[in-house]
């Protein structure tokens, strides 16, 4: 991995791109060749539409499974329950952030394959992320945003029970 960032991520995060890998390739994807071994056997396979678009969904299958072999070969599993440093946000942590207009946010700060914005996980490299690292209780950052730069302070920080 010369020059690239870790590949960090959750062990619930691992667990969830194991099961969607084993999944895909236990069950998926042999019932896919079973139907496309049966229309290949009905004849003209260019107006064959079973074998057609079995294929075409082999092929989406078979480049997800690439793509998930390839997150789980790279990745750094992080616990954050085992966080040694809890005072700081860090790679796991649960954030309370309190906007200009005293609007709470809460965001757990999760590896960039886990992302989850419309629950509150964001990817460690996302802007809002990266401008709170190492901050403390109380610590206020400036976040720029599409639609423009924002100010919020760390209200909490909280790490599951380890």
């Amino acid at each position: 991995m010369s020059g690239k960032r870790p590949r960090f991520i959750t062990p619930d995060g691992f667990a969830a791109i194991r099961a969607e890998y084993d999944h895909l390739f236990g069950d998926e994807r042999p019932k896919l060749v079973e139907v496309i071994s049966w229309a290949a056997g009905n004849g003209d396979r260019s107006e064959n539409g079973d074998y057609i678009y079995g294929r075409k969904k082999l092929r989406e299958i078979d480049r997800r499974l690439g793509y998930l072999s390839k997150v789980m070969k790279e990745a750094k599993v992080v616990d954050p329950a085992k966080a040694e440093r809890r005072d700081e946000v860090r790679f796991g942590a649960t954030v309370t952030l309190v906007d200009e207009d005293d609007a709470e946010r809460i965001v757990t700060i999760v590896g960039d394959d886990e992302t989850d914005a419309s629950n509150g996980r964001i990817g460690w490299s996302a802007p809002l992320t990266r401008a709170f690292i190492g901050a403390k209780v109380g610590d206020e950052r400036a976040v720029r945003l599409p639609a423009g730069e924002k100010y919020y302070e760390v209200a909490r920080i909280d790490y599951p029970a380890g």
